[in-house]
């Protein structure tokens, strides 16, 4: 049983954004630190981030406009805890506690993220998807449930009727869609809108990637200062993450489709 939703849902939207702005600062400086946090909805965008690195409102004002449109743009950008920062000062440590298990994808985990992306080839807005076993549930905005049904002819496609989604149907956040991003991954914190330092994303994705390679999970615990994870410089495994991420185009690319 499984869950995805597409870039257009406005969760991704605001996971999106959030990545968008760790690109910029990544633009800025090599190991900028910043968290990212993004409220988006019915006109409004309201973001929070914490940054060692200034990032200029028309730069995120144009940002937001570029992901979802006109709306009205709140940011409040605040420095990065000084302790935090001194944590970080002299080498690469982790940047915080955590729990982290990566776990094999599944064949029919496979199976729906290829049938959403699928879809939003075609369909380029708001959209989620089920399976559980043989039954596929398919929930497309903007789409005939007839055009669907043509492709997709023992699935169960928009139950309600049609319907049209995105940000002024419902709001979204960053980082509500981890079960979308991770499948049966487990983690202790979210993967977007933050930088590679942060354990919630680099051991997040060290942990996927081991699970893809052994075809085992992988369960990983950290604390904030640890300089060796798994046995393994921290230092190396942000290195990992970064390769991964940087290979996709980014960490707004990343936030489209998370790990799955």
């Amino acid at each position: 049983m499984f869950e995805k939703v597409n870039p257009s849902h406005p969760d991704k939207l605001a996971d999106r954004i959030a990545g968008a702005l760790v690109d910029l600062a990544y633009q800025k400086e090599k190991n900028p630190r910043i968290a990212v946090e993004v409220l988006i909805g019915h006109g409004k965008c309201h973001i929070i981030a914490e940054t060692s690195v200034s990032i200029e409102l028309e730069k995120v004002q144009e940002i937001v406009s570029r992901i979802v449109g006109d709306v009205d743009v709140d940011y409040v950008e605040v420095p990065q805890d000084t302790h935090l920062a001194k944590n970080q000062f002299d080498t690469i440590r982790c940047g915080d506690n955590g729990i982290f298990k990566g776990m094999p994808l599944t064949k029919e985990q496979k199976k729906l993220s290829h049938i959403a992306r699928r879809i939003y080839d075609d369909y380029e807005c708001d959209g989620k998807y089920i399976i559980d076993g043989d039954r596929l549930i398919i929930c497309q905005s903007n789409a005939k449930t007839v055009d669907l049904k043509l492709k997709y002819p023992n699935a169960e496609i928009n139950p309600i009727g049609d319907w049209t989604g995105g940000i002024n149907v419902d709001s979204g956040a960053t980082n509500r869609k981890l079960g979308s991003d991770m499948a049966d991954s487990v983690t202790g914190g979210g993967l977007h809108g933050k930088d590679l330092s942060k354990a919630d994303v680099s051991i997040n994705v060290y942990c996927f990637i081991k699970a893809q390679e052994t075809g085992a999970p992988i369960e990983l615990c950290c604390a904030i200062g640890d300089e060796t994870i798994d046995s393994i410089p921290y230092s190396e495994i942000v290195e990992i993450t970064r390769e991964y991420i940087f290979e996709l185009g980014g960490f707004e690319k990343f936030a489209e489709w998370g790990l799955v």
